[in-house]
């Protein structure tokens, strides 16, 4: 079983709503952390902080031009916590196909 640095976790970085809120920015395309900075309505320094967490989860990349930084979605990084939520989406289909099955035997 690997285990992964906290740095790392994909999890813990997204359980940010700032971080999840530049990811999808960021699928529009890709973003300097001044644009983020104006879209999100937070400093530049916070930014920059939580572009790091992203970057360690390896949920962005980078490209420098010029003096400017752009970031994207590493899309690909985050199928790990897709999986995961997937199952839980199983088991509450299976839930509200049970809770429906119940109502309607309670109607009849």
């Amino acid at each position: 079983m690997s285990r992964v640095s906290p740095d790392q976790d994909p999890f813990r970085a997204i359980a940010d709503a700032n971080r999840r809120r530049m990811l999808d920015h960021m699928l529009a395309g890709e973003r300097t952390v001044g644009e983020l900075a104006g879209l999100l309505g937070i400093a530049q320094p916070s930014v920059s902080q939580h572009m790091a967490v992203l970057r360690l989860a390896g949920l962005v990349e980078e490209r420098a031009e010029g003096r400017r930084t752009f970031y994207s979605v590493r899309a690909d990084e985050l199928r790990g916590v897709a999986e995961w939520i997937a199952k839980y989406e199983v088991f509450w289909g299976e839930r509200l196909d049970a809770l429906e099955a119940h109502l309607a035997r309670q109607r009849q």
